[in-house]
């Protein structure tokens, strides 16, 4: 069961933390969640659960017959992509820096793309499809080819983890690049103007209604945009064990565990139909895989999901920032990055300090919270890190 549950002004709050722990402008934006006449039973809160833009990061919003755009954000299908190798710990050398290096050389980072698309990616139907998106986004269909398989930046990494039986893993955390950006950012506008959303508490919590032609525009380009940030990490997946057989020829890798944590999917709760927006959040249906990562300097989780019905079926997506990057870069020093990475084949920089461990949540603590909605299989520790 949930920790805490408040009374929203129209729906309830279930909570996997306790209420003490969570900032005030976080509690606010729930509040003003659950006051929209659209959500359906509760609102569902993650122990990762912060303050975000357009909807609170770590929420489950079920709706009946509407979404929020600004709630899904701006990094539809944001996600996470892991796989077992064969390799153990006794066979990566003393030093990770060369095949940090030929991974940096190998995928984009940050605002970069290809040169030209890759190959893999080539004779995907998402293409076939682009001319039905947004006509104001038609002048970016070679920049999607070419970002595809591309990390971006911000919290996305690229890692090599050790599980707790010493086998090797790679993980990686991106989402639907500047495409998904710009086709958020066009609806999100969109909804802000409609007439029934006049009035909201918040202007972020702005909604498309079922049966609309804002709702049937906005739900093409959500779901083509979700596919193609797995197709994005699928192709940096394959990109990644190109570098890695190049370091170790022997290499084998198991299948993918693939799971996006922003975004919506039509699915059953309670009997009836409705729309969830996980925003930071992952599906965690019973016996379904999952990955729940932590900072670039804490382990991270491969998990089964217990099918919670009162969490409609989710957890978190990540350890959570409990400080904002400004915050972050305030506060600690490059010195301390170094101490906090210790172990870890990364950047130790100042370009990266506003994703140092101290400023996310004790990931042990989130993962104690939610052993009502996860069993834990594998527990993994980078051993190497590359980030955005």
């Amino acid at each position: 069961m949930s920790l805490a549950t408040l009374q929203g002004a129209v729906a309830p709050i279930k909570m996997w933390t306790p209420v003490h722990e969570v900032e005030s402008q976080a509690l606010t934006q729930l509040k003003n969640i659950a006051a929209l006449p659209w959500v359906f039973k509760h609102v569902a809160v993650m122990p990762d659960v912060h303050f975000g833009k357009g909807a609170t990061v770590g929420s489950v919003i079920a709706m009946k017959d509407a979404i929020a755009p600004a709630a899904v954000g701006v990094d539809i299908g944001c996600g996470m992509a892991a796989l077992k190798t064969n390799l153990r710990a006794s066979d990566l050398p003393e030093s990770l820096k060369a095949l940090r290096l030929s991974i940096e050389q190998a995928i984009p980072v940050g605002f970069n793309q290809y040169r030209d698309p890759l190959d893999a990616i080539e004779r995907n139907p998402l293409w076939d499809e682009f001319e039905d998106l947004d006509a104001r986004v038609q002048n970016l269909f070679g920049k999607a080819r070419r970002q595809a398989g591309t990390l971006g930046g911000g919290n996305h990494f690229i890692e090599v983890c050790l599980d707790q039986d010493q086998g090797v893993w790679i993980m990686l955390h991106s989402g639907s690049r500047n495409i998904g950006n710009e086709l958020a950012k066009i609806h999100i506008e969109v909804a802000q103007k409609l007439a029934h959303n006049q009035g909201l508490p918040d202007r972020d919590l702005a909604v498309f209604l079922k049966g609309t032609k804002e709702m049937a525009a906005y739900r093409r380009d959500l779901f083509w945009a979700q596919r193609y940030a797995f197709l994005n990490r699928e192709a940096m997946l394959a990109q990644v064990k190109d570098v890695v057989k190049a370091h170790f020829p022997e290499v084998a890798f198991e299948p993918p565990i693939l799971c996006h944590h922003n975004y919506v999917s039509e699915e059953v709760h309670f009997g009836e139909e409705v729309l969830v927006t996980r925003k930071g959040a992952i599906r965690a249906g019973r016996g379904e895989w999952g990955i729940i990562p932590g900072s670039m300097g804490a382990r991270s989780f491969i998990v089964q999901g217990k099918g919670n019905p009162e969490s409609f079926e989710s957890a978190s997506h990540g350890a959570g920032r409990k400080m904002s990057r400004n915050a972050a870069k305030k506060h600690f020093s490059v010195q301390d990055l170094a101490r906090q990475t210790e172990g870890v084949e990364c950047r130790k920089d100042a370009g990266v300090l506003d994703e140092i461990p101290g400023c996310y949540k004790d990931i042990d603590e989130v993962m104690r919270n939610q052993a009502d909605l996860v069993d834990i299989r594998f527990e993994l520790k980078q051993v190497l890190c590359v980030k955005g």
